[in-house]
């Protein structure tokens, strides 16, 4: 018996009753199933082809598949990637070669399958006899091997918005035969707008959640009424942890990265405090600001780095209430201070520049002379040493340390941006001693 053939009684959960059954019932996801998009398009035809559906939990992505099949005239198989393994793959196989008709494989939860698995199943992806629609929370580009995914375009789901969330409600308030509609419960959008808040996106979660605080109604008028005192004991602390291996958790580190990159103090504070609340390692945090000091401050700001990690000595010897806010001054830090990327842009110079010389060689007046031998074969000999020098800088371009023979690559390019301008004025002074000295030398 197909899901749609099943008439659930009132004793199932609300978000079960009302899956819709059909696109026009169905609330977000335009791009995919607005008119004349592919979803829409593939339900108008009947013809369904291999996809995964990559989204948050609660976006629909089971509804759709139920629905895809209906239209297409399908057998559907399904199973979930938790509990099924070559075993169960293969008997969906054998039923859907015993048929005979188009058998449309539902596989939720696909990202846990392991590669032997995906393996059994991507021959008969490929020979068309499974349509295959995975559905996962996952990124498949990590997840599902690249010869399945080459099989099945990705189709992307996001999460509903508090507008869809309260229209999602307002519908199973209003259904009679399989939501609430028979209970005349009053409700203002105030209330069912901090239900959808509180679901995050989710819309399983903001139909479990109004069920329950329908429990908490009271009578007046001859209508049952659900007002916001009635939500503090269904909502209570939401939680809104994530997946650290997950996408999210990387989404949040890479935003709080460019925030402070684009000077924005407030979004970067934002993201930090939904990264730890989520309950994510603070540690990672002060890594990343580490990082950015480096890669996005430099030396426009040389007090940068050290303050970063004043900050994460001061979390490691607070503890996490008090070092939370260490932190937040790190990252206020970075976010105002003037930014440069010359050091990152440098280093980036400098290793290719390297890598390309395979045979450099450091210069002889360089290298180190600990021995008599060395000394003889003219290590050190001609050295000049700096603090003997005027103003403490060895003057000339045969002095630059660079290796002979190679030509010479200026790696770091000052900005014109906070300290790192003065930076750019103390090189150009020496660059002028270094002309000079070579002019003089020339006369001699």
């Amino acid at each position: 018996m197909e899901l749609f053939d099943q008439i659930p009684d009132d004793s199932a959960p609300l978000a079960f009753r009302m899956r819709p059954r059909h696109l026009d019932d169905y609330v977000g996801q335009q791009a995919l199933v607005g008119p004349g998009q592919p979803l829409r398009r593939m339900a108008e035809t009947g013809v369904v082809r291999s996809m995964i559906l990559w989204g948050p939990p609660g976006t629909g992505k089971t509804t759709l598949a139920e629905i895809l099949a209906q239209h297409s005239g399908a057998h559907l198989e399904r199973l979930s990637a938790v509990m099924a393994g070559v075993k169960e793959i293969r008997a969906a196989v054998e039923r859907a070669r015993s048929i005979q008709s188009p058998t449309l494989l539902f596989l939720d939860e696909i990202h846990r399958l392991n590669k032997s698995q995906q393996d059994a199943l991507l021959p008969h992806v490929e020979s068309g006899l499974l349509t295959l629609i995975g559905a996962t929370t996952e990124n498949p580009s990590f997840e599902v091997n690249s010869a399945l995914l080459s099989r099945a375009r990705v189709h992307v789901l996001t999460s509903l918005d508090e507008t869809e969330l309260i229209e999602v409600m307002r519908r199973a308030l209003n259904d009679a035969e399989r939501g609430l509609g028979k209970r005349r419960i009053v409700v203002n959008d105030e209330v069912l707008g901090i239900l959808a808040r509180a679901a995050a996106g989710d819309a399983r979660r903001a139909l479990g959640m109004l069920e329950s605080a329908c429990d908490f109604t009271h009578v007046e008028g001859g209508d049952e009424h659900l007002n916001r005192e009635a939500l503090a004991a269904v909502i209570g602390h939401q939680a809104s942890a994530f997946d650290k291996q997950g996408d999210h958790y990387y989404d949040l580190l890479s935003a709080i990265h460019k925030s402070i990159r684009s000077s924005r103090q407030d979004a970067a504070l934002l993201y930090i405090a939904r990264f730890l609340q989520g309950g994510g390692d603070p540690l990672d945090v002060v890594r990343r600001l580490a990082a950015i000091a480096s890669e996005d401050v430099g030396n426009a700001d040389s007090r940068a780095l050290p303050l970063v990690m004043a900050a994460w000595d001061a979390y490691l010897r607070l503890g996490d209430y008090e070092g939370q806010r260490a932190i937040a001054h790190a990252a206020i830090h970075l976010s105002v201070a003037p930014k440069s990327n010359a050091i990152d842009q440098a280093w980036n110079r400098a290793k290719a520049y390297a890598a390309a010389q395979p045979r450099l060689e450091v210069p002889t007046y360089l290298r180190n002379a600990p021995t008599k031998l060395m000394e003889s074969l003219g290590h050190g000999h001609g050295y000049r040493y700096a603090h003997n020098e005027p103003q403490g800088y060895p003057a000339g371009s045969a002095h630059d340390c660079w290796p002979a023979g190679l030509p010479y690559e200026a790696f770091y390019q000052p900005s014109d941006h906070g300290q790192e301008k003065r930076y750019a004025q103390i090189m150009a002074w020496r660059a002028e001693l270094d002309a000079q000295a070579d002019q003089g030398e020339e006369r001699d």
